[in-house]
């Protein structure tokens, strides 16, 4: 087996889930599977955290943590690289060209998942740095999908559902407000959750799939585990 190294911690709640993800995904392939796993916790300030999160600002202060983080899961002996976080692709070519494994896309695999079940418009929820910089626009319209996404308004209340699940704010009332905004959407074949956070509020839609990137990046490391 592959030896997967994992740059966690955004946010801490969501790597701890994709951790177990991938252990129970392998055992129910093989009972006697346990995949090996090394995990960096990326010790990110959460004031630069918040300003990436709510503002959209200083991203390029996040690269050289993250670099340092996918150095040292390769010297560690990881022999590719995830990261359970959507945001974190913005600086994904960054990360390749400081490595020598691959690093796989959360975002490449999900648009990959979703071409596989013929899906042809898709709504996407996701923080601002994904929305801004149209880290899934890009990926689905290249692979001929359609997208929805939420307005100016709604996109600023979802930066604030994410940063609280991130910083453990969680209350009964941001599900509700996730749905709210999934729902505005127009008849879509679909929801992504764009945003591996959001998968924590486990939000569901009558009638209308809703996808979780942070399953299907587990269920893909965990194919390149197996290779």
């Amino acid at each position: 087996m592959k030896t997967a190294g994992i740059i966690g911690g955004l946010g801490p709640e969501t790597t701890a889930k994709f951790y177990l993800e991938v252990i129970f995904s392998c055992q129910e392939l093989n009972k006697s599977n346990r995949p090996p796993l090394v995990i960096t916790s990326v010790p990110l300030p959460y004031a630069l955290e918040k300003d990436a999160i709510v503002n959209n600002s200083n991203l390029q202060k996040c690269l050289p943590y993250l670099v340092a983080e996918a150095k040292r899961l390769e010297k560690a002996g990881a022999d590719f690289i995830v990261m359970p976080c959507n945001s974190l692709y913005l600086f994904i070519d960054d990360i390749r060209k400081n490595v020598g494994i691959p690093v796989l896309s959360i975002i490449e695999k999900t648009a990959e998942f979703l071409q596989k079940k013929r899906f042809n418009y898709v709504g996407i929820v996701s923080t601002a740095i994904t929305a801004q910089h149209k880290l899934y626009e890009n990926e689905l319209s290249g692979r001929g999908m359609r997208y929805v996404s939420p307005n100016e308004n709604d996109q600023v209340k979802l930066n604030q559902i994410v940063y609280k699940l991130v910083v453990r704010e969680k209350d009964d009332s941001l599900k509700k407000q996730l749905l709210d905004i999934m729902s505005k959407f127009d008849k879509p074949d679909c929801v992504v959750l764009a945003c591996t956070d959001l998968q924590l509020l486990k939000p569901v839609l009558e009638k209308i799939d809703v996808f979780d990137t942070m399953k299907i990046l587990a269920d893909a490391t965990v194919k390149e585990i197996l290779k």
